[in-house]
């Protein structure tokens, strides 16, 4: 979507009238969320999609496929991933909680989000080293933007809407991904730098909205962000939230089944491009009309993608989050069972747009159901921290992810025990596992309110000795 009056028609408000949220802690004035600034903050998760999708899932993994070729691709592709994921996986509790410290969160957004565009832009212009190494910090810049970005869903939503918010935000940020595949086929794979300029620069102009239009309460508390004092303050902040988990009932569950089913669908996200284009090559079709029907067979999954967001998020609203996370996964374990047999078993590739189909529905409700999930987990007075935490444990599942599939990759694949579709289908198999022990590890999470104040309370003489 590019404008925001075409945003605010949508969203889930019934006047143009400013909306009053309660203040989320006494220590907060209250605050005035408008419809402007709902639909700039939906707009980023649209500016966003486009280089997770285009740079991430579909044309970085070309362009590595191209310079080392397809028996490599899935390896090489894997550990680069690993590498990027790793930096900000070190990092993202420490950047959390300096933004708990911080006056503001959106300075941190704004320049993480530059860096990303910058490097982005410059992929593929100076050999195959030096593109490596800009995708690895260009990465880690999203990644970390995503923190900051997700960190500020209370800003723009209050507990009654807060599901519609956050499923419009991944229904509309999926339409990031018919950006990326459009530009993608008007630009052809022939000349890469310039696609990858293109996404830098519809990113940064989308991003725009968001960086003048949300507005925060800001912190009534700020402390040094950047002194060592504070980054070593933050790591002992981080450090005593696991050891004191008791009193965040079902975080740590959470987060740790998090790794899990992360780790899976990341991982999938990741390799759909490589896998569509070696199903499609098995099937009996050339590299080149391979390659178009991986961006169609994308743009099937965006659209039910976009289509689950909307349904996800009015279903969080109306049984809950934990509960449609649930149901989520359930879908999940059937859409990896189907895609498994797609390389394993020469399934017709007319099914591969079913299965394209339900990994839409399914992606759009997993962020549409977890963000919510983590707010209703994590106290109003530490949401930059543990936000960084449930960024660190997607970043955790996104290093273990790749290698994962690059060990199943080169015992499989590289080592010629099978072809690489059919060595991608065991992969998917191997993945389908992380999604089972997850929904294990979480069942006894519930996601009923908190009452922050009397834990803290109950929690005080245990603190104290």
């Amino acid at each position: 979507m590019a404008n925001p009056a075409a945003a605010a028609h949508i969203l889930p408000f019934s006047s143009n009238e400013p909306m009053t949220a309660a203040a989320i802690s006494p220590a907060r004035p209250a605050h005035v969320i408008t419809r402007r600034a709902v639909a700039s903050w939906i707009i980023y998760d649209l500016a966003n999609t486009i280089f997770s999708m285009g740079v991430v899932s579909m044309y970085f993994s070309t362009y590595i496929r191209t310079a080392v070729g397809p028996e490599r691709a899935d390896a090489e592709y894997g550990i680069i991933t690993a590498v990027s994921m790793g930096i900000i996986f070190v990092i993202s509790p420490m950047l959390g909680a300096m933004t708990d410290r911080a006056a503001r969160r959106m300075p941190f957004l704004l320049w993480s989000t530059i860096i990303c565009v910058a490097l982005t832009a410059l992929l593929g212009r100076d050999g195959y080293t030096v593109t490596l190494w800009l995708f690895v910090i260009a990465n880690a810049a999203y990644q970390a933007g995503l923190q900051f970005y997700d960190a500020m869903l209370p800003e723009v939503s209050t507990e009654e809407n807060r599901g519609r918010i956050s499923g419009i935000g991944v229904a509309i940020g999926y339409l990031g991904s018919y950006i990326a595949v459009g530009l993608g086929l008007y630009f052809g794979s022939g000349d890469l730098p310039k696609l990858f300029l293109w996404i830098a620069a519809t990113f940064l102009v989308l991003s725009i909205p968001c960086f003048l239009f949300v507005r925060e309460r800001g912190n009534p508390n700020p402390r040094p962000v950047f002194a060592w004092d504070a980054v070593r303050g933050s790591l002992r902040e981080t450090v005593k939230t696991f050891q004191n988990g008791h009193q965040y009932p079902g975080l740590i569950r959470f987060l740790v089944g998090r790794i899990f089913y992360t780790d899976a669908i990341n991982t999938v996200i990741s390799i759909m491009t490589l896998y569509t284009i070696n199903v499609a090559v098995a099937a009996g079709q050339g590299e080149e009309t391979a390659a178009q029907t991986s961006k169609l067979v994308m743009l099937v999954a965006i659209t039910f993608a976009v289509l689950g967001g909307f349904f996800w998020g009015w279903l969080v609203d109306r049984i809950g989050p934990k509960r449609t996370l649930n149901i989520v996964l359930h879908l999940w374990v059937a859409t990896f069972v189907a895609a498994a047999m797609m390389g394993i078993m020469h399934l017709p590739l007319s099914l591969f747009y079913v299965v394209a189909s339900s990994a839409g529905v399914a992606l759009g409700g997993v962020w549409s159901a977890d963000r919510p999930l983590m707010l209703r987990l994590t106290p109003p007075d530490r949401i930059g921290e543990f936000y960084g935490l449930y960024g660190m444990v997607g970043r955790f599942s996104a290093i273990t992810g790749p290698i994962i599939w690059a060990i199943v990759a080169k015992l499989t694949i590289e080592n010629g025990l099978l072809k690489p579709a059919q060595g991608q289908g065991v992969g998917v198999l191997v993945l389908l596992i992380l999604v089972g022990i997850s929904y294990y590890i979480m069942r006894p999470v519930t996601d009923a309110p908190r009452d922050w104040e009397a834990l803290r309370h109950a929690a005080a003489p245990l603190t104290d000795r």
